[in-house]
């Protein structure tokens, strides 16, 4: 494949150019209730051709290697009407230019198992909680998606590297009478199909949550000190924080630019947010991204303080700041964007029986559940959650939202645990879909947390 992406290039006179060839593959169980609704699989390949020329930056995918010469033609023309037309002229900062093919090493890689195995497995999951009375139904679902890259560029660099993804997910509706209550589950990964073997105890405890919640009561509203777990946690550091670390979405915007400074005390002295695409056998591993460049653990904030963001080599030079490999493309039909790999909260040394006694009174906040933010504000439900009372676990609550300011909730947390998750199911919808965008985090205690209920 090397030889024929060098084909295409040596048509290309430009500045600097980088071609990519996907091949994706994809296989789709979906379970509504008992009633099996979806079997697909397919599978797709395509080019993104991207040209720098005269300062003007610019990209065209096609799917055929007949079409090269056209798109050629077109993406060149695209980037001289651009380069015409912007008074900025983009820069690519120097980067190591790497040659490697990367197979990533797999617990079972789910392309050498039988559609049947996968169906029966994704079938005995959806029937745990289906077999329970007051389950009112159940939507559950087998993705596996397989990405085969090729990358070269003008620069002389040469990559291939491979990501499989795979998960079973849904939710699981309870009802009693006229009240619903839906919670969401899910196991999977980036390591392979034997992640996802022997997960019976997940969906069973899933199943508990749904009907507990029949029997809690929702919510008082007010001003609360919470902890939040290792997903509400992990989410909150996601799109709440960690977007604002991306370099192009504040780029044009001056006010962000100044408050996302580096150097500026944006949390407490014991805060440490790292986005790390290199750590092993989890959802957001990656070796290169889509720029070629090889991905390097990012330390965000050291002690509250902000000590870098994640960038693309345009941005990079913008920023004056290093290149770290966060430049991630959805598939073969787009051209990268700044994405965070697996953006994380650093543990500290405390257990979640320290944290409660820390706590007093309060509630433990427990699962993500959607949300959305607004500038420097945010709104995120959980699934539930329980009161807390003299450092005691009491009963569960359930309709819970949370919002704040996202600078003064960095303020206000006190206290973090010793027991760092990382989600099995992530995902992130900016601009482009990127299933493995990953993220997590230990227990933490955050002060005077705004929570809508009743």
């Amino acid at each position: 494949m090397f030889e024929t992406l060098k084909n295409i290039g040596i048509k290309v006179d430009a500045d600097y150019f980088d071609i990519r060839y996907e091949k994706k593959s994809e296989t789709k169980i979906i379970f509504d209730g008992k009633e099996l609704t979806q079997l697909t699989s397919n599978s797709t390949d395509g080019y993104v051709l991207r040209v720098l020329k005269d300062g003007g930056l610019a990209s065209i995918a096609f799917t055929r290697f007949e079409e090269a010469e056209k798109a050629i033609k077109q993406v060149l023309e695209n980037a001289r009407l651009i380069a015409k037309n912007s008074q900025k002229k983009v820069v690519l900062a120097p980067v190591e230019v790497k040659k490697e093919r990367f197979i990533p090493h797999l617990n079972q890689d789910p392309r050498k198992l039988s559609i049947d195995e996968k169906l029966e497995l994704t079938r005995r999951y959806n029937e745990i909680p289906l077999r329970v009375k007051k389950i009112a139904t159940t939507h559950i679902g087998y993705l596996e998606v397989s990405r085969e890259k090729y990358f070269i560029s003008s620069e002389g660099a040469e990559i291939a590297e491979e990501l499989v993804t795979t998960r079973i997910n849904g939710t699981i509706t309870s009802r009693d009478g006229n009240l619903i209550q839906t919670v969401r589950v899910g196991i999977g990964g980036s390591d392979g199909f034997g992640r996802l073997r022997n997960q019976d105890e997940h969906f069973e405890k899933k199943t508990s949550i749904a009907l507990q919640l029949l029997r809690a009561e929702p919510i008082p509203a007010g001003n609360y000190n919470v902890i939040l777990n290792q997903s509400m946690a992990g989410v909150f550091t996601h799109e709440a924080f960690g977007h604002f670390s991306e370099a192009d979405l504040i780029e044009d915007n001056p006010t962000m630019r100044e408050k996302m400074k580096l150097n500026a005390q944006l949390g407490s002295e014991i805060l440490n947010i790292k986005d790390d695409p290199t750590i092993p056998h989890q959802l957001g591993f990656y070796k290169y991204d889509d720029e070629g460049v090889e991905a390097k653990p990012t330390q965000l904030l050291k002690n509250g303080v902000l000590v870098g963001r994640l960038h693309s080599r345009r941005t990079a030079t913008v920023f004056g700041e290093p290149p770290n490999g966060h430049c991630v493309a959805e598939d073969f039909r787009y051209a990268p964007i700044i994405r965070m790999g697996t953006i994380f909260i650093e543990p500290d040394r405390f257990t979640l029986d320290q944290l409660l006694e820390e706590l007093g009174d309060g509630y433990y906040i427990i699962d993500a559940k959607g949300g959305q933010t607004s500038g420097e504000n945010f709104t995120f439900g959980a699934q539930y959650g329980y009161v807390v009372k003299k450092g005691k676990l009491g009963s569960m609550v359930r309709d819970i939202n949370i919002s704040g300011n996202l600078y003064k909730t960095l303020m206000n947390i006190s206290m973090i645990g010793n027991d760092l998750e990382l989600c099995q199911i992530g995902g992130c919808g900016k601009g482009q879909l990127n299933i493995r965008s990953c993220n997590g985090s230990p227990h933490i205690l955050i002060k005077d947390v705004v929570i809508g209920g009743i």
